[in-house]
């Protein structure tokens, strides 16, 4: 077998990894070295989760009403505060619908009272110390009770021991919370006090169909920063054993595939950052490692910063530089291809911002990425054309040298030699493919900008994929078939295209590989069938470009033998 029927082994494994993937969730292998260490911290911070928590779940309607709250907006998010806990609690985006032609916007934040509660909470801890406020104390609104981008809001709660707690909530333009908490010390002893956030989910998240969420393709669930390391964790890696890490800087959330809540600690101070599931919820929390120390008389603050947000590529980049916040774009999963994956955004968002359709977006940077490997392949394909026209001569010296493995070698390299045929380079155009199909793969999955973003007649979602299907024969006929008979028009184009481009490929030599190699566009047609049909459409129209180009070729290309 020569290197480029092993170049076509290889993209088939590819496949079927991507489709096995796809169909099943992923276990993630313990590292017993890497994963599983749990860093050594010197904190002196206590346990954030010590209260117990037995909650009667009621509907989220009578859980809003269920206590007085700070109601909030801006252009990007609507939603309140809990006076209860002085809870974050309730957010809607208001820039997203829940499903393709549905008015209902996407909900993310949900009260703890809830089946799918997902809140987030500020406070202090200590160890020692009663009278700290939790999750049920009723706190109290001083001034303005309206929070929004010009207007910041203040709640007060005295725990009648000489502690006064106060909290401001700012909230930006887009996505960002400030939770600057105060202590005023009354009494006549100093108090020392640990600031800490939490992120609580009652529940993993119901996941879109095709979302690929909790795959090796795209990663949901914990994720932080400390430090320079990257840290990701499924949820039921948190279930086996809890994580801590301490670092200086940094910051840690829960991640969906487009949203995220993350919590950011105060500059310049070290901080233990936690993951555990504990009283059957999920939880993300910091604490600081060294105590903030009142003195009687005296006052001191804590600044936390609270993202609920829309994974949008420019807002999460403009928030790294504008807040310092180290290494944040990675919050979007770029994946492996990161420095490919991530450019070929921004050169299609670009053409999308002049186009006004990611369809047309994807067809130019597939043109341009023919453009530019185009001396390449024209290498390759003449020389696969060569080895297309020698194939004859080259079974005539099979036969002839057929008991002589050594002679045959021989003559073959004499007659590749002699026509100036690289039998290698026909793997050049394939291995130029892959890298770019992962990448444009994982862009269409990953990128907020292009959910729910049309092509032309049927693909009314490019992040989806086709919804058509050949047993209906597209529509005409009244049946839905079930998921995994939905093979539609685009996934065939590209089927065809594939076999088209294969018969203009020299055959292997081998009777069984020129039969796997002939199933090979079948098996793609049915494994990325589920897939974003802007990728399919990517693949296909690549398939014709290099069709166009190869055939041309062969037709002048010419050699002479013996």
């Amino acid at each position: 077998m020569d290197l480029r029927n092993v170049i076509f082994a290889i993209a088939l494994s590819f496949a079927v990894l991507f489709g096995w993937s796809v169909i099943f969730e992923t276990p993630q292998i313990q590292d017993e070295n890497q994963s599983e260490k749990i860093e050594k911290n010197n904190s002196d911070a206590p346990s954030v989760n010590n209260e117990k928590e037995d909650i009667n779940k009621i509907s989220r309607s009578d859980a809003i009403n269920l206590s007085k709250r700070i109601s909030f907006e801006n252009e990007n998010v609507i939603g309140s505060i809990s006076l209860k806990g002085a809870l974050i609690d309730d957010i809607t985006f208001k820039k997203y619908n829940k499903t393709l032609g549905s008015q209902k916007k996407v909900t993310y934040l949900n009260p703890k009272d809830t089946d799918d509660g997902y809140f987030i909470e500020t406070g202090w801890a200590a160890s020692n110390i009663k009278g700290l406020p939790n999750k049920d104390t009723i706190w109290k609104v001083k001034g303005n009770s309206k929070l929004s981008s010009g207007n910041s809001v203040t709640i007060e709660w005295d725990n009648k021991s000489g502690l006064v707690f106060i909290k401001k909530f700012e909230l930006d333009e887009k996505f960002l919370f400030k939770v600057t908490q105060e202590i005023q010390n009354k009494s006549n002893a100093s108090v020392e006090l640990y600031p800490y956030a939490q992120i609580t989910r009652n529940q993993k998240p119901i996941l879109e169909a095709g979302s690929m969420s909790g795959t090796l393709i795209l990663h949901d669930g914990y994720i932080g920063v400390f430090d320079e390391d990257l840290k990701e964790y499924d949820y039921d890696d948190i279930k086996d054993k809890k994580k801590e890490h301490s670092a200086e800087s940094g910051w840690l959330g829960i991640t969906d595939k487009f949203w995220i809540t993350a919590l950011v600690p105060e500059k310049n101070q070290s901080f233990k950052g936690e993951f555990v599931y504990k009283a059957n919820s999920f939880k993300a929390n910091y604490i600081v490692n060294k105590p903030i120390i009142i003195q009687p008389s005296s006052s001191k603050s804590s600044l936390s910063k609270v993202f609920v947000a829309a994974k949008e590529v420019k807002v999460i980049d403009g928030y790294a530089k504008s807040e310092g916040i180290n290494k944040f774009d990675l919050t979007i999963d770029w994946g492996w291809l990161y420095f490919l994956t991530k450019p070929l955004f921004f050169i299609i968002n670009y053409l999308f911002e002049l186009t006004k359709n990611f369809g047309i977006a994807i067809i130019l940077v597939t043109m341009a990425v023919r453009l530019l490997f185009f001396p390449l392949a024209n290498y390759s394909f003449r020389s696969m054309a060569k080895m297309k026209i020698l194939q004859p001569e080259l079974l005539r010296l099979k036969e002839l040298h057929k008991g002589d493995k050594v002679k045959l070698q021989q003559e073959m390299m004499a007659l590749y030699k002699r026509e100036k045929v690289n039998p290698l380079s026909g793997c050049l155009p394939i291995l130029i493919q892959i890298p770019f199909f992962f990448a444009i793969y994982k862009m269409l999955l990953i990128s907020l900008e292009m959910r729910h973003q049309p092509f032309f007649g049927w693909i009314k979602d490019l992040s989806a994929q086709d919804p058509t299907s050949i047993f209906n024969i597209f529509g005409l006929i009244p049946w839905d078939p079930p998921s995994f008979l939905i093979i539609g028009a685009w996934p065939i184009m590209m089927g065809a295209t594939m076999y088209l481009q294969q018969k203009l490929n020299p055959t292997p030599p081998d009777p069984i590989q020129a039969k796997i190699f002939m199933f090979f566009p079948l098996f793609l047609t049915i494994i990325l069938a589920p897939f974003p049909s802007g990728l399919v459409v990517y693949w296909t129209i690549n398939n014709i470009l290099t069709i166009a180009q190869q055939w041309i070729i062969m037709r002048s290309t010419t050699v002479k033998t013996k």
